[in-house]
């Protein structure tokens, strides 16, 4: 079983990334293997409509002059799939963004491929707006018939410079819950 994690920050290691690494260690922990996609400094934009994903129903979205087909392979061999974001004006980054529009679409263009596969979100934020965040996450697990694991809080941290949010106890043990709940549910639907 494998998982990959989406970094939707335009900062490279930062606090979103710590996150995401925070509960990718008890999946790791579990056998199970993980990726972390970056996708801050890569080419990559929104959807722009054409909907050639359901005339071509190949997997893959038409526009293929930047990073999202990589993305979207990625999200279409893995049994569960990790959302990282920062907190933007009380939303997800545009980074972000652009991957569940048009990862989202492809599904939908292609049978609803992403359907129970195991997903979940976090998020970061300096100090507010991260509910709006995390359920911007959630619509597109709910939307593509996901499986969603929660943990013992919502999946959020608060922090601004990077590596603050390891200072965030709270949030960190949230991801350790969070990682060890995904690995669970990976595991018996793997059973099933």
């Amino acid at each position: 079983m494998n998982i990959v994690a989406f970094n939707g920050s335009a900062r490279r290691g930062g606090n979103t990334a710590a996150m995401l690494k925070a509960a990718m260690a008890p999946l790791e922990a579990a056998g199970i293997e993980t990726e972390l996609v970056e996708l801050g400094g890569r080419k990559m934009h929104g959807c722009i409509a054409c909907y050639k994903c359901f005339e071509n129903k190949d997997h893959r979205c038409a526009v293929n002059n930047d990073f999202m087909n990589e993305c979207i392979d990625r999200m279409h061999d893995a049994d569960g799939i990790l959302l990282g974001s920062p907190t933007y004006y009380a939303n997800i980054s545009t980074e972000m963004k652009a991957l569940i529009d048009r990862a989202g679409l492809v599904a939908r263009a292609n049978g609803n491929s992403l359907r129970r596969k195991v997903g979940a979100g976090v998020v970061v934020a300096r100090r507010g707006g991260a509910v709006h965040a995390f359920n911007s996450l959630n619509h597109f697990f709910f939307i593509n018939e996901m499986v969603v694991p929660g943990a013992d809080y919502w999946n959020m941290g608060f922090g601004l410079e990077k590596g603050d949010v390891l200072k965030d106890e709270e949030a960190m043990n949230t991801m350790r819950i969070l990682g060890e709940n995904m690995a669970w549910v990976m595991e018996a639907l793997h059973k099933a």
